[in-house]
């Protein structure tokens, strides 16, 4: 394909190199994408980030994707508001996703209760419960398992070793990636007298809206009662836990190895960075942000963002961090003036 083509798929302005005709840089081959640093002649390449600006002008690539103000450079430019969502359709488009074909193979397990919707590909060793219904175009691959009485929407992909436990209910687009489990057991148990711990019993079941995409061996756990509930659009990364009876808002990510306790509620458009860990019954607002490794003991307001533990204001918290990186310095003052003060009296 050629630059002039990909602009008009990737709906950007192509503006050409300095010394250049816009002719001349629409013929332009491209036959791939590659990172910055590793480009060449006939890959296409982004920037996002200002600090990487300077390698714009050394780079081998044979165009970029840049924001609209972008200065102009020797090589031509593919300008959009959105650079990184250019860049991921671009890699998209030039490495689409594997396709797989309808059937049933032999292997398989399937419910005689169960009604599976057109082209749907289900894959050697899927086990597929009674009483399960399944949206058109679904694609099961080896050894993903759904419970009975699971009903998930159109174009379900589930990865290999992904598992649906009973009366789960899933919309459509919904993607599990390797060894995602969604509706086991919440962490419910009560002590008897003799000081033992009774299994309380999970009866509420997971939910996930559409769109929604849980990772590889992330957790989604199933409620005591009520429900578990995903909203629309939420991406959940690879290792997180999702606590029986939370509620997580529409557009909400999950990074890698976040925790959140039992019934916790996280609104809309919320970032929870890696290994931020959320205490139980409380409420995260609506786009707030909590940085990586934070530690959330109490409710969070509506935008903010917070750090550290117990999470606090991110602004105070970096000013925290750094008075604690000079204490080393305060000792050895403190130290020397008290030996003044003694050698004073």
């Amino acid at each position: 394909m050629n630059l002039g083509e990909l602009a008009k798929h990737l709906k950007a302005e192509l503006v050409a190199g300095e010394g250049q005709t816009l002719e001349a840089a629409a013929l332009r081959a491209i036959v791939g994408v590659a990172g910055i640093e590793t480009a060449g002649p006939t890959h296409l390449t982004f920037i996002a980030n200002p600090k990487y600006a300077a390698q714009a002008r050394t780079t081998r690539a044979a165009a970029l994707i840049v924001e609209p103000g972008f200065p102009a450079i020797q090589a031509p430019t593919l300008r959009t508001p959105n650079p990184y969502l250019a860049w991921s359709r671009a890699i998209e488009f030039f490495h689409p996703a594997p396709s797989y074909e309808p059937g049933i193979h032999r292997t398989a397990v399937i419910g005689h209760t169960s009604r599976i919707g057109v082209r749907a590909h289900i894959g050697a060793y899927v086990v597929i419960g009674e009483h399960c219904q399944i949206g058109d175009d679904a694609v099961l691959l080896p050894h993903a398992v759904l419970y009975d009485n699971v009903r998930v929407g159109n174009r379900f992909l589930a990865h290999a070793h992904a598992v649906v436990r009973e009366g789960c209910q899933l919309g459509d687009d919904v993607v599990l990636q390797n060894g995602a489990i969604i509706g086991a057991d919440g962490f419910g148990f009560a002590k008897n007298a003799d000081g033992r711990w009774t299994k309380i019993v999970q009866s509420g079941p997971a939910v996930l809206e559409d769109a929604v995409e849980v990772q590889a061996n992330a957790c989604v756990d199933r409620a005591s009662v009520g429900e578990t509930h995903i909203a629309s659009g939420v991406k959940i990364d690879n290792l997180v836990q999702v606590g029986h009876g939370s509620t997580v808002g529409q557009n909400t990510l999950l990074c890698s190895q976040t925790g959140l306790s039992g019934s916790t509620t996280v609104g809309k458009n919320v970032i929870l960075a890696g290994q931020v860990g959320v205490a139980g019954h409380l409420t995260i607002g609506d786009g707030a942000v909590a940085t990586a490794q934070s530690g959330i003991p109490s409710d969070v307001a509506p935008g903010a963002i917070v750090s550290g533990y117990p999470a606090t204001d991110n602004r105070t918290w970096l000013r925290t961090v750094a008075a604690l990186n000079r204490l080393p310095d305060l000792l050895k003052r403190v130290t020397l003036l008290e030996k003044h003060i003694k050698n004073d009296e």
